[in-house]
């Protein structure tokens, strides 16, 4: 999450006033920049739950051939269609997850087409295969026979479940994993006032399962291709959807995990362990909505002057001066209390008396508040800020006419660039010349190095080996970024300094530690230890801790010898602050030209909204992410549970750290990366824009239903005991038939409004009663089990105690790491969920240990890396530099 101040004029845009940045030296490559992957090829062999992954890889500039059998990828059948017309060349879908590809058609029953695969596979760099084991079938080639073949090949492999286990031939769907990985638990409306959900658990549409696996799996590639130009050898990676997804929530994992608390899902904001009744978003009085986020003292005092100018502070008074001003807890975890209801409701007051285009939200933000807009997606392609950062482009469909409106970028940087690419093929469109090339595969290889590689607590190297990061990342989109590069072998230094430290008092550990948590049987009280917050460790862990203050010139001396012996700075402060502070790129990269400057923010430094404030809830309004989960309209958006957008922040920082890094390993060149938090949520509504630019169509959600009924039924269904539910998703008339048997219903394949899916998306209501009625009777368990017995995409929306403490296939996948703190003690932390076969990651990192206390580790930073004598060390922490 984000905590950005504000300190700007305000000017108006086409849809909303908001602060404005003057551009400044930022990073920005021309439109000819080549991407971060440019001259790699990439041979696809996927379906929905990868092709979003090889979009990624096509945005980074390599060369993504997609393989179609003759009749074109069944994903050319999923709608909506441009004008409507249900046509393999115009899904809308395909469109947008197969733009900037080539497709090359090989039928691989043939022995012609077959050949053909095999020659491309040995000129290609990466293969993305979502077959589960098809392909191999097809060529006639077990795995390790394929990797002998092309020993420098990478090859990703995303999975619904993983490669063995209990559930590994489970039938899956975006609805069911999200279910099964907790999201859904965590997404909904609040309960009724006795505290029973009414209303089942809501899964954040669209295809977000599918995202959330697809970034995690990119995330392996690219440390795939940097261990590669050392090595020279490929390797395996897998990614199971199911890990990916458990492991992409927020609080309630280690919530659970430390204090054995479960939470509450809660109408658009963070799911808590109290219900609370008031939410943070806020009705206008034309029927819109917006994120009035933050109540805390310091919102507090802001908020109060601005409601008087208006007459509308109601009873509110400003906070007194012994009042907490220090933000200690992650945004969203703490309990919510009266006082702050009251002020909620007061805002609330004050939203409702203007229209959506009146509200002052900019204003708020002028004023320190955390406010934004619940837009809809398409509002965000006509914006001046995202079109000025290429985050929205319009790309020609020159059979059609017409050009169409695509998310098309996550960051900007100085020297490579997001590719926006060709609309997506046509069928067969670049056969002949992809089966005509001659490209050889031959990874560039680096001088041997000269150290012998680290080993993880696993036993093996780690794929980046001798890469140091200097981390200035806090809350988990920045920092929840470069854990993944600890977890990768990077040795992360994380700054804090005491009058701003990084949120560390959420999932505390229980009183009583491990032994009192093996024996709860109910929630434990937490300790108040700042060193000892089980969010905080779980994503920091691996890192090295130094505490240092960098408005001291003694600390600004220090902070540029450590970054002359860095590979990367890393930073998720709000813009401008490392330049006022004497550490913009500039000076970065005077002090070692190669340096890598990744910054994260909420909205990007660079562009009109810049300095707007943001936390995760903020980004997700703003991007569109809110208002596309949830029932229809009029009610309310439901939006996520969770900061979402942390997450695919913390992701996409990850992966312009990592293709940064790659890039420099081939050309030598650091660069400077300005990434948006926002921007992240943005391209993962590209589906919705482009509906939208095509169709006219603005966003309409549909609760749990197939938004372009590709599927019905499709939805969560109650199950036997207290908010038990379970997710089944009917794509095809067999699963369909294999549902009623298995219900013991074959009456339902006789119902006239049953008889296909155009019958029974016409008769929603009453296909969702039947099949509610019976999933009533039956445990929830038991009923998935019956459904994928029969082929039946079904799962159980799972809680973190079900995934922690039930769930056989991520205790198969080993989903969890026992690692140890010096403080907390050992406790499990989520591993990356993408397994390297020569290079695994690990959790701990480097040091093999969970996150750091508040500087702990100085007189290794400043003593052996630095070479300071314990006496200077003291005398730093003296003059207050440490």
């Amino acid at each position: 999450m984000w905590l950005l101040n504000i300190n700007a004029e305000t000017v108006q845009t086409p849809f909303m006033t908001a602060a404005r940045v003057e551009p400044r030296s930022t990073a920005l490559a021309s439109d000819t920049a080549p991407g971060m992957l440019s001259g790699l090829r990439v041979i696809e062999v996927a379906d929905e739950t990868a092709e979003y992954c090889g979009l990624l890889l096509a945005g980074l500039g390599a060369e993504v051939i997609k393989i179609e059998p003759a009749g074109g990828s069944p994903t050319r059948r999923i709608a909506p269609f441009c004008s409507e017309e249900p046509d393999p060349e115009k899904s809308l879908y395909f469109w947008a997850y197969n733009r900037g590809k080539k497709s090359a058609v090989a039928d691989l029953d043939t022995a012609g087409g077959r050949e053909m695969l095999v020659q491309l596979l040995g000129t290609a760099d990466i293969l993305l295969d979502a077959s589960c084991g098809m392909l191999n079938e097809q060529l006639g080639l077990t795995r390790e026979a394929l990797a002998a073949r092309y020993p420098s090949l990478v090859i990703a492999r995303m999975t619904p479940f993983g490669d063995d286990g209990p559930w590994s031939t489970f039938k899956g769907s975006d609805l069911v994993h999200l279910a099964l990985g907790g999201v859904m638990m965590n997404c909904g409306y609040d309960p009724d006032p006795s505290e029973l959900y009414d209303l089942p658990p809501i899964a954040p549409q669209i295809w977000h399962a599918y995202h959330i696996a697809g970034e995690q799996l990119m995330i392996g590639i690219l440390a795939a291709l940097i261990e590669r130009t050392t090595s020279g050898l490929g390797q395996d990676i897998s990614c199971a959807i199911h890990e990916a997804v458990a492991k992409s929530t927020e609080i309630d994992l280690m919530s659970w995990v430390m204090r054995r608390a479960p939470l509450h899902r809660l109408t658009c904001r963070h799911a808590l362990e109290a219900v609370s009744r008031v939410p943070n978003i806020s009705h206008t009085k034309d029927g819109r909505w917006y994120m009035t986020w933050g109540v805390g003292a310091r919102d507090k005092a802001n908020l109060v002057p601005f409601l008087e100018r208006f007459d509308m502070a109601a009873d509110l008074e400003a906070p007194t001066a012994d009042a907490d001003f220090n933000a200690r807890s992650v945004p969203g975890s703490s309990k919510m209390d009266d006082a702050t209801s009251h002020t909620l409701e007061v805002v609330q007051r004050f939203v409702r008396a203007h229209t959506y285009d009146a509200t002052p939200w900019q204003e708020a933000q002028a004023a320190g508040l955390l406010w934004a807009p619940v837009r809809k997606p398409h509002e965000n392609a006509q914006d001046e800020h995202w079109l000025k950062r290429g985050a929205i482009t319009k790309v020609d469909h020159p059979e059609l006419g017409r050009s169409f409106h695509y998310a098309t970028s996550k960051w900007l940087s100085s020297e490579t660039r997001w590719q926006a690419g060709k609309r997506a093929p046509l069928r067969g469109e670049h056969t002949g010349e992809v089966s005509n090339t001659s490209r050889q595969a031959s990874p560039k290889v680096a001088a041997e190095a000269t150290l012998k590689p680290a080993l993880s607590a696993r036993n093996r190297p780690f794929p980046l080996q001798n890469v140091r990061i200097f981390d200035f990342s806090w809350f988990l989109a920045s920092a929840g970024g470069t854990r993944f590069a600890a977890a990768l072998g990077a040795e992360c230094i994380k700054v804090e300094w005491k009058e701003n430290p990084d949120t560390r008092l959420a999932a505390m550990a229980p009183v009583g530690g491990r032994t009192a948590r093996e024996a709860a049987t109910g929630p434990l009280p937490g300790v108040s230890d700042p060193d000892m917050g089980g969010q905080f460790n779980n994503k920091n862990t691996g890192k090295r801790g130094l505490s240092l203050n960098i408005r001291h010139p003694k600390g600004i001396d220090i902070a540029k010898r450590l970054i002359a012996i860095s590979d990367v700075v890393a930073e998720g402060f709000s813009p401008g602050v490392l330049d006022r502070l004497g550490l913009g790129y500039d000076v970065l990269r005077s002090i070692r030209p190669d340096i890598i400057y990744v910054q994260q923010s909420g909205m990007g430094s660079y562009g009109t909204y810049g300095r707007l404030r943001t936390v995760g809830p903020i980004a997700a309004s703003f991007a569109g992410m809110n208002e596309m989960s949830g029932l229809a309209e009029p009610a309310m958006p439901a939006g996520w549970g969770y900061s979402y957008l942390d997450w695919m922040g913390a992701y996409g920082f990850a992966q312009s750290l990592l293709g940064a890094l790659y890039y420099r390993s081939v050309t030598g060149k650091g660069q400077h990366i300005d990434a948006s938090q926002c921007e992240a949520g943005i391209f993962l509504a590209s589906q919705a824009i482009l509906d939208w630019s095509a169709n006219g169509r603005v966003w309409q959600r549909t609760g749990n239903r197939s938004p372009y009924g590709n599927a019905a039924p499709h939805g969560a269904y109650r199950c036997q005991g207290a908010d038990r539910w379970i997710a089944i998703s009917c794509c095809d008339q067999r699963s369909w038939a294999a549902l009623a048997h298995a219900a013991g219903h074959p009456e339902w394949l006789t119902d006239p409004r049953f008889a296909n899916i155009a019958a029974r998306l016409v008769n929603q209501d009453a296909l969702d009663k039947v099949v509610g009625t019976w999933t009533e009777g039956v445990e929830a368990y038991d009923c998935m089990s019956r459904l994928q017995a029969a082929g039946v995409a079904a799962g159980v929306c799972q809680t973190a105690e079900d995934r922690c403490d039930h769930d056989p296939q991520l205790r198969r996948l080993e989903w969890l790491t026992e690692v140890p703190g010096t403080r907390i003690g050992t406790w499990p932390v989520a591993e990356v969920p993408f397994k390297l076969g020569r290079t695994p990651a690990h959790a701990g990192g480097l040091i093999n240990r969970g996150a750091p206390c508040y500087g702990e580790d100085n007189e290794y930073v400043l003593g052996e890396l630095l070479g300071h004598s314990t006496a200077q060390i003291r005398s730093f922490k003296h003059e207050g530099v440490i």
